[in-house]
């Protein structure tokens, strides 16, 4: 997930129970150019192990090269991104486009898998469009081609996040192919979850059910072992992770990046906590950290104040 899963935003969902991690999505021609920005995204800690730093592209010289590079970052396996919906990369033959051109797709994931030493994953949807669903080709192929494992969001591209995701697609691929399958799409609850493992596949990718609730993983860890539903996070454990988080952004990113790169976090953070709306515009004015540890702290005093009377 571009510009969310930077590497404080994965150390978070690390220490809430996340068993794999993925690199923002960056792009081959951007790292073949040297591009300072894209190049800080390939940057992984031994803290987040296993790591995978996620490819996109639509040339395969380009993805050759990009996969090179990366494996210098030391990754701990390289995934590449056929899946990605949005306009300006899915109509531009990389993402999801790869689904219209599966010999381009094929000739891609082959220059990778041969350029690196590492193992190679790939994550795409279950086709184009509903008259042109090709995921267990393209599992079949991928397999072929001595990819390690295949992530799928159960949709089509034409759906984006609309829509009912398909299930019944994960069982098909399981009986299709031997690599491990991982499921993805709509997972915002450990039901959720549980109910892609009951499909028979190897694995649940959680994206953007993180995003707002990063204790996802936890959760849904202790549901499956238990059956039983840990209650949400408490008010002061938002607000200390909200802080934890913050100060993880000020010191991989710096004074600067490190704050206002920040600030999309906070209403997922503290959504739904009394008088948050002032507290939030208040946050958005300030460029330095002593500030708004201060102000936060304050809000946790007052929250915790507030809960006890």
């Amino acid at each position: 997930m571009e510009d969310v899963t930077d590497l404080p935003f994965r150390l978070i969902c690390k220490r809430m129970g996340a068993d794999l991690l993925y690199t923002e999505f960056a792009s081959s021609e951007a790292i073949i150019r040297d591009a300072k920005k894209t190049l800080a995204k390939l940057r992984v800690v031994d803290a987040e192990r296993p790591v995978a730093i996620q490819l996109f592209g639509g040339l395969e010289t380009s993805m050759e090269g990009a996969a090179r590079l990366a494996e210098s970052f030391r990754p701990d396996f390289i995934d590449i991104n056929c899946g990605c919906w949005v306009k300006n990369v899915a109509m531009r033959g990389s993402g999801a486009g790869l689904l219209r051109d599966l010999p381009k797709m094929e000739a891609i994931v082959r220059s990778v898998v041969q350029a690196t030493n590492l193992p190679v994953t790939v994550k795409t949807r279950l086709g184009w469009d509903a008259e042109s669903i090709v995921i267990v080709e393209v599992a079949k192929m991928l397999e072929q081609l001595g990819v390690a494992a295949l992530s799928v969001h159960l949709r089509t591209r034409n759906q984006g996040h609309d829509g009912d995701i398909q299930l019944e697609w994960l069982e098909t691929l399981k009986q299709a192919v031997q690599m491990p399958i991982l499921g993805n799409g709509s997972v915002t609850t450990p039901e959720d979850a549980r109910r892609m493992f009951e499909t028979g596949c190897d694995g649940v990718m959680i994206g953007r059910g993180a995003i707002h609730n990063p204790w996802i993983f936890r959760q849904t860890r202790h549901y499956l072992a238990t059956g039983e539903l840990l209650p949400d996070a408490t008010p002061e454990e938002r607000i200390r992770l909200c802080l934890d988080h913050l100060r993880l952004s000020y010191q991989h990113k710096g004074d600067w990046y490190g704050i206002v790169e920040f600030r999309k976090h906070y209403s997922g953070y503290l959504k739904g906590l009394p008088g948050v709306s002032k507290v939030r515009q208040e946050l958005m004015q300030y460029t330095e950290l002593p500030p708004i540890e201060a102000r936060l702290l304050r809000y946790l005093e007052s929250v915790a104040g507030a809960a006890t009377t």
